[in-house]
């Protein structure tokens, strides 16, 4: 019991000059210093500034849009879009936005398989599929036209499986 009483006599002593010694430290931090006179320094006379010259600055020249576009394609029986028209799409939105007047007919097309009404119904599915990529990127809905062609104006013959995939996309036309 001796021997707690001890170090438990320790411990408070060391505790207590701890905290004597933080509260030295805290008031030595604390002063604030005095402040420093400092010279003025000399007034130097200034001299009226010339007037800034203006200068012209050129024209920036307009960048005309250009509505040359890729095709968008899709794959087999489907209006989803392929990744790859996805740039295609930006850029027909980007040049859309230079002239926000522009009326566009986006003309869907399909390749032969499957019944004419169907390849109507899809083609017409293809371009209304674009028409909501542009409307959900900004560009005005009342600018854009759907028609829908079917399998009735193929790029390229539907012999080969590359000549239908040719055929299967929406075609831009600036309206007059």
């Amino acid at each position: 019991m001796k021997i707690l009483r001890t170090r438990t006599l320790i411990v408070a002593i060391g505790l207590l000059t701890l905290s004597m010694q933080a509260c030295k430290t805290k008031k030595l931090v604390a002063k604030p210093t005095p402040p420093v006179e400092t010279k003025a320094p000399p007034v130097v006379e200034k001299q009226p500034e010339k007037p800034p010259v203006e200068e012209k600055a050129a024209p920036v020249p307009e960048e005309k849009a250009s509505f040359n576009f890729s095709n968008v394609q899709f794959e087999f029986n489907s209006d989803v879009l392929k990744t790859a028209s996805f740039e295609i799409l930006d850029q027909v939105v980007r040049e859309m936005k230079k002239e926000p007047g522009v009326k566009l007919t986006l003309n869907g097309h399909s390749s032969a398989e499957g019944t004419p009404e169907h390849n109507m119904s899809l083609s017409v599915d293809r371009a209304n599929s674009v028409k909501s990529y542009l409307v959900n990127a900004g560009i005005n809905g009342g600018n854009l036209l759907i028609k829908g062609f079917g399998a009735t104006k193929p790029v390229t013959p539907n012999t080969t499986e590359e000549g239908k995939t040719l055929n299967r996309r929406v075609e831009f036309k600036v309206n007059p």
